[in-house]
Protein backbone atom coordinates (compact mmCIF):
# COMPACT_ATOMS: atom_id res chain seq x y z
CA UNK A 1 0.00 0.00 0.00
CA UNK A 2 1.38 3.41 -1.01
CA UNK A 3 1.30 6.45 1.25
CA UNK A 4 -2.09 8.10 1.15
CA UNK A 5 -3.98 5.02 -0.04
CA UNK A 6 -6.64 3.34 2.02
CA UNK A 7 -7.89 -0.18 1.35
CA UNK A 8 -11.40 -1.08 2.43
CA UNK A 9 -12.36 -4.76 2.59
CA UNK A 10 -9.13 -5.55 0.76
CA UNK A 11 -10.77 -4.86 -2.61
CA UNK A 12 -11.57 -1.17 -3.05
CA UNK A 13 -8.70 1.28 -3.19
CA UNK A 14 -9.50 4.84 -2.12
CA UNK A 15 -6.99 7.65 -2.49
CA UNK A 16 -6.98 9.60 0.74
CA UNK A 17 -4.43 12.29 -0.15
CA UNK A 18 -3.59 13.80 -3.51
CA UNK A 19 -0.11 14.98 -4.39
CA UNK A 20 0.12 18.75 -4.11
CA UNK A 21 2.20 21.31 -5.95
CA UNK A 22 3.17 24.77 -4.80
CA UNK A 23 1.88 27.66 -6.92
CA UNK A 24 2.23 31.41 -6.84
CA UNK A 25 -0.38 33.92 -7.91
CA UNK A 26 -1.74 37.37 -7.16
CA UNK A 27 -5.21 38.22 -5.87
CA UNK A 28 -6.77 41.40 -4.60
CA UNK A 29 -6.04 41.98 -0.93
CA UNK A 30 -9.72 42.16 0.00
CA UNK A 31 -10.37 38.82 -1.72
CA UNK A 32 -7.40 37.25 0.05
CA UNK A 33 -8.71 38.47 3.39
CA UNK A 34 -12.09 36.90 2.59
CA UNK A 35 -10.40 33.59 1.72
CA UNK A 36 -8.49 33.56 5.01
CA UNK A 37 -11.61 34.48 6.99
CA UNK A 38 -13.66 31.74 5.32
CA UNK A 39 -10.90 29.20 5.92
CA UNK A 40 -10.84 30.09 9.60
CA UNK A 41 -14.64 30.08 9.88
CA UNK A 42 -14.94 26.65 8.23
CA UNK A 43 -11.93 25.20 10.09
CA UNK A 44 -10.03 24.53 6.86
CA UNK A 45 -6.57 25.51 5.82
CA UNK A 46 -6.27 28.01 2.97
CA UNK A 47 -4.71 25.41 0.64
CA UNK A 48 -7.67 23.08 1.06
CA UNK A 49 -10.14 25.89 0.56
CA UNK A 50 -8.40 27.06 -2.62
CA UNK A 51 -8.17 23.50 -3.96
CA UNK A 52 -11.91 23.04 -3.41
CA UNK A 53 -12.65 26.39 -5.05
CA UNK A 54 -10.51 25.65 -8.12
CA UNK A 55 -12.00 22.15 -8.45
CA UNK A 56 -15.54 23.56 -8.28
CA UNK A 57 -14.71 26.30 -10.80
CA UNK A 58 -13.26 23.79 -13.24
CA UNK A 59 -16.27 21.49 -12.95
CA UNK A 60 -18.59 24.40 -13.79
CA UNK A 61 -16.47 25.34 -16.82
CA UNK A 62 -16.36 21.81 -18.24
CA UNK A 63 -19.55 21.61 -20.23
CA UNK A 64 -19.99 18.46 -22.27
CA UNK A 65 -20.30 19.07 -26.03
CA UNK A 66 -23.65 17.26 -26.12
CA UNK A 67 -25.04 19.77 -23.62
CA UNK A 68 -23.88 22.67 -25.78
CA UNK A 69 -25.47 21.06 -28.85
CA UNK A 70 -28.80 20.66 -27.05
CA UNK A 71 -28.58 24.25 -25.82
CA UNK A 72 -28.03 25.56 -29.36
CA UNK A 73 -31.00 23.57 -30.67
CA UNK A 74 -33.22 24.71 -27.82
CA UNK A 75 -32.34 28.36 -28.37
CA UNK A 76 -33.02 28.04 -32.10
CA UNK A 77 -36.36 26.28 -31.51
CA UNK A 78 -37.49 28.89 -29.00
CA UNK A 79 -36.14 32.01 -30.69
CA UNK A 80 -39.58 33.62 -31.09
CA UNK A 81 -40.47 32.93 -27.47
CA UNK A 82 -37.15 34.36 -26.30
CA UNK A 83 -37.77 37.57 -28.22
CA UNK A 84 -41.25 37.90 -26.71
CA UNK A 85 -39.93 37.32 -23.22
CA UNK A 86 -37.17 39.87 -23.76
CA UNK A 87 -39.76 42.60 -24.41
Amino acid sequence: MKAGELYISGYIKHVQFMHSIKISSKVEEATWNEVKALAAKTHQNVSGLLTDAVREYLSRKRVRPVVLTHLKHSIAENEVLCRLLAK
